[in-house]
C-alpha cells in the first residue's frame, strides 16, 4: 500500500498506513498560513480490500462546519468524480471504499489541473473572437492570464469575471470553463446577444501557485488573495495588482467573482449592499440578476447565504466591494458548494464539475437579461 501527493494540487501527509483497516492522514497547511481544508492524494492498494481511512485534526482545519454533511470526491482514471459516503466526528473524517483498480484518487472537490487551465486559455485564444493576455507574473512565476472575448468598442459593456482567487475551490473554474466555451460558441444565440452588446474580460484563475501548492485559500506568500483588493502590493499580492490594473484601464460596468463555500450545500450570491456608493440602480441591478437566474435554474436559489452587510460597512479589502465601490457597477460573489445543492442533490456525484459548467453557462443568461441596463 502507498499513498501520494506529489502531483500538481497534491496535499496529505501520512500519519499512519501499515493497515489498510486504519489509515490515518492530516491536510498541510497552506505556505505562511494556518489555513488548511484542501487535500488530494492518490492511494494504491489491493483490489476488492475494504481501506479504511481517516482524516484528522480537522477540528483546527479553516471551516470544521464544512466537514458535516460532506463526502469526499474519488476517482480511478481522474475524469469521472463519484462521492463516497464519509463521516465527521467533530475532529476525524472518516470514509471507506473497497478499490476496484489498485490506484484510486480522493479530492476535496474534482480537482482543475494547472495543465487543464493552460489548455483552456490556448484553445480559447484560438477562436476569433478571443485574444489572451498576459498581465504578469505571480510570486512563483506563473502568468496572470485574462481572456478577452468579444471586439473591444467603447460602447459595450465591460463585464469582468475573475475565478479561483481561493486555489483550493476548484468548481469556480470549472464554473469559469463553462460560461468561456459558451461565449466561444458561435451558434449559441444568448453568447451572439452578449457579445453585441459587451466585452468579457475573463481570469479563470487568479491563484495558480496556490492551486499548483495544493492550497486551500492563499497564494505563494500566504496572502488570502480575496482580502487584497484595498492596497495590492506586488511583494505580497501580484495576482490582485495585476488584475485591479488592467480594471482600470478598461473600466467595469459589472463583475462577477466566482467562489465555492465549504460549509452551505446551496448556490447562491453575495452583493455589495454594504459599500458606501450603493444606490437604488445597483439594487435593481443585483435584484434582476438574481430574479433572471432564479428563472433560467433550479440550482440557484436567494433563501440561503451569507448576512447582509449594513449600510456603508462592506469591507472594502472583498473584490467584489472594491470593485463595485470603484466602478459603481453591478458586483456580484458567486458561490458553488463543495458538499451539494441541497435544494437538487445528487448521492453518487454532488455538487460536480459538469454541474459547475452548467452553472457557468446559466449565468450568462442572467448576464443576458441586465446588459442593456448596466450604463
Amino acid at each position: 500500500m502507498h499513498i501520494s501527493s506529489q502531483f500538481d494540487s497534491g496535499n496529505i501527509r501520512v500519519i499512519q498506513a501499515d493497515n489498510a483497516n486504519d489509515i490515518v492522514l492530516a491536510i498541510n497547511k497552506d505556505n505562511q498560513s494556518d489555513f488548511y481544508q484542501w487535500f488530494h492524494f492518490r492511494l494504491q492498494g489491493e483490489v476488492n480490500q475494504v481501506h479504511n481511512l481517516r482524516i484528522t485534526d480537522l477540528a483546527k482545519s479553516a471551516y470544521p462546519k464544512g466537514w458535516d454533511g460532506y463526502n469526499v470526491c474519488a476517482s480511478y482514471d481522474r475524469q469521472t468524480w463519484f462521492r463516497v459516503d464519509s463521516e465527521f466526528d467533530g475532529d476525524n473524517l472518516s470514509f471507506s471504499l473497497a478499490l476496484e483498480h489498485s490506484h484510486v484518487y480522493f479530492a476535496y472537490f474534482t480537482p482543475y489541473s494547472y495543465e487543464r487551465h493552460l489548455d483552456l486559455l490556448s484553445d480559447a485564444q484560438n477562436a476569433p473572437q478571443c485574444e489572451l493576455r498576459f498581465l504578469g507574473e505571480t510570486l512563483d512565476g506563473r502568468d496572470v492570464s485574462v481572456l478577452v472575448i468579444g471586439e473591444e468598442d467603447d460602447s459595450k459593456r465591460k463585464i469582468w469575471v475573475t475565478a479561483r482567487q481561493h486555489p483550493g475551490e476548484s468548481m469556480a473554474e470549472w464554473c469559469a470553463e463553462g460560461m468561456i466555451n459558451r461565449l466561444l460558441d458561435d451558434q449559441d444565440g444568448i453568447a451572439r446577444a452578449l457579445l453585441n452588446d459587451a466585452v468579457f474580460y475573463i481570469v479563470p484563475n487568479m491563484n495558480p501557485d496556490g492551486s499548483v501548492r495544493g492550497h486551500l485559500r492563499t497564494n505563494a506568500a500566504g496572502a488570502n488573495l480575496n482580502r487584497e483588493w484595498a492596497t495590492p502590493t506586488l511583494e505580497q499580492s501580484p495576482e490582485v495588482y495585476y488584475v485591479l490594473n488592467a480594471m482600470r484601464e478598461t473600466g467595469v460596468d459589472m463583475y462577477l467573482d466566482l467562489h465555492g463555500d465549504e460549509a452551505l450545500p446551496y448556490n447562491f450570491v453575495a452583493g455589495s449592499e454594504g459599500i458606501p456608493a450603493y444606490s437604488e440602480r445597483l439594487a435593481a441591478l443585483e435584484n434582476g440578476f438574481k430574479q433572471a437566474l432564479l428563472q433560467t435554474t433550479p440550482e440557484f436559489q436567494d433563501e440561503f447565504g451569507y448576512a447582509k452587510d449594513a449600510p456603508g460597512e462592506a469591507n472594502l479589502t472583498i473584490a467584489s466591494n472594491a470593485v463595485g465601490q470603484e466602478f459603481e457597477c453591478l458586483a456580484y460573489t458567486v458561490e458553488m458548494p463543495f458538499k451539494d445543492n441541497n435544494n437538487l442533490p445528487d448521492p453518487l456525484y454532488g455538487w460536480s464539475a459538469q454541474r459547475c459548467q452548467q452553472f457557468g453557462e446559466d449565468l450568462l443568461v442572467a448576464t443576458r437579461a441586465v446588459v442593456s441596463h448596466l450604463r
